[in-house]
């Protein structure tokens, strides 16, 4: 399920939201380190800074989500959407999914505002990242039988070790994490999809799932253990804040 054997190309057709967002992050990044831009005013102007939201600047509560501050910090978060978004992709549709996205970020972010100091500023896509672990969670409480007994586990292991390390971590945005998530398992358990279609998307998805079995059947232990370093490490990324 977190398994990428796409090609580059398949990749941005079959996931062009996930395709899309990631390549936002990229362009945000060089927007902010090429020398013959105007670097610090993007920082300034799309950054998360709550005493400039609560004077009018609401599109603070959308920028900062395509904005990092690093390259560790946007390559690490793209990762996390490179491996985990694209199952939700193909489940729910590209525009679905990515109205999803943008919403948990924004409640993220809504969260951020109302609970620190005016004087906090963020950047980061973890809060929607943590709303996509929030949809799969109220998959796996509302539809048992959508997502794999396997499946299951590993998403639960993966957001216990989140929930744990936003906790442990210092200087994490422990609102947005906390609020992306309540906001993706909101939105997941709402059922405010056409029990038809999703029933129709579930069977594609576990042909589509059974033909990602099969790939990664014939990868060799060292690719496995290349994915497995790989998602680790998207892991990590979610925790590197500014």
């Amino acid at each position: 399920m977190f398994t990428r054997t796409e090609s580059f190309r398949d990749f941005i057709r079959f996931y062009p939201a996930v395709s899309f967002i990631v390549s936002i992050h990229l362009l945000l990044y060089l927007f902010t380190v090429l020398p013959f831009l105007p670097n610090f005013w993007f920082i300034q102007t799309l950054s998360g800074v709550n005493v400039y939201i609560a004077e009018g600047e609401y599109w603070r509560l959308i920028t900062p989500m395509f904005m990092h501050s690093g390259f560790a910090h946007m390559l690490f978060n793209s990762f996390s959407l490179i491996l985990f978004a694209p199952a939700l992709e193909k489940w729910l549709g590209s525009l679905k999914f990515l109205l999803i996205y943008l919403l948990c970020g924004f409640l993220a972010n809504v969260g951020t505002f109302f609970f620190e100091p005016l004087s906090y500023t963020h950047v980061g896509s973890s809060g929607a990242i943590f709303g996509i672990f929030g949809f799969y969670a109220a998959l796996i409480v509302f539809k048992k039988n959508f997502i794999s007994v396997d499946n299951s586990k590993v998403i639960l292991i993966l957001l216990a070790i989140s929930l744990v390390m936003t906790f442990l971590q210092p200087n994490i945005n422990i609102a947005a994490h906390l609020c992306g998530l309540a906001a993706g398992f909101l939105i997941g358990s709402l059922g405010h999809f056409n029990r038809n279609s999703l029933n129709r998307s579930a069977s594609e998805v576990a042909r589509w799932a059974s033909s990602k079995r099969r790939d990664v059947s014939r990868q060799s232990p060292l690719k496995l253990l290349v994915w497995g370093a790989i998602i680790l490490f998207a892991l990590l990324g979610i925790f590197i804040q500014k």
